[in-house]
């Protein structure tokens, strides 16, 4: 694929995820917050992590998590806090999709990376099961992260809760359980 006025528009639109500050903890007075970006990034990473023993399909994984919050760069992070109903905050998210995929000049990668959106919105298959409680546990590691960072047990004990018993695969229910166990202990 060769590089163009619009190719680069959407390099640049997936660049500013570098800009958009994670809303929670921004809303918590944490201070440096992660990006998307690096949230992306490191739910990518866990992707990785998950190594040949899923029957999931791994490099898919990567690839939605890399994806998953692209609309991100154009709506920014809705948080339950916004008030903005599922169902509206899907129709944003789609529209900015189409939008940003509308850049990518090649059909065939354009469809890609709209399906994979689409596929981990609707929850459905293995992959997006786990890319979903990925992204969930990686809110978890990272307010634990932030926890120790600051010193302050306990602090960010809201986004525990909100992902008590809301995990749908054994391997990221496995890594939840271990995660809370480190807390724990180091409490």
């Amino acid at each position: 694929m060769e590089l163009d006025e619009n190719l680069l528009r959407f390099m640049f639109l997936c660049g500013d995820l570098k800009k958009v500050k994670r809303k929670g903890w921004v809303e918590r007075g944490i201070p440096n917050v992660e990006s998307v970006a690096d949230h992306s990034h490191r739910m990518a990473i866990f992707a990785l992590l998950l190594g040949t023993k899923t029957k999931a399909n791994r490099n898919r994984c990567i690839m939605m998590a890399l994806v998953h919050d692209l609309a991100e760069c154009l709506v920014g992070d809705i948080t339950p806090s916004d008030g903005v109903s599922k169902e509206e905050k899907h129709s944003r998210e789609k529209s900015a999709m189409r939008h940003i995929t509308d850049m990518v000049p090649c059909k065939e990668m354009r469809d890609e990376i709209m399906d994979l959106w689409e596929e981990y919105e609707s929850g459905v298959s293995l992959e997006a099961q786990l890319v979903k409680d990925i992204d969930k546990f990686e809110m978890i590691a990272q307010a634990y992260q932030y926890e120790r960072e600051s010193g302050v047990r306990g602090k960010l004990q809201d986004f525990f809760d909100s992902t008590e018993d809301k995990f749908r695969t054994d391997s990221i229910r496995k890594w939840s359980t271990s995660l809370r166990n480190i807390r724990d202990k180091n409490d």
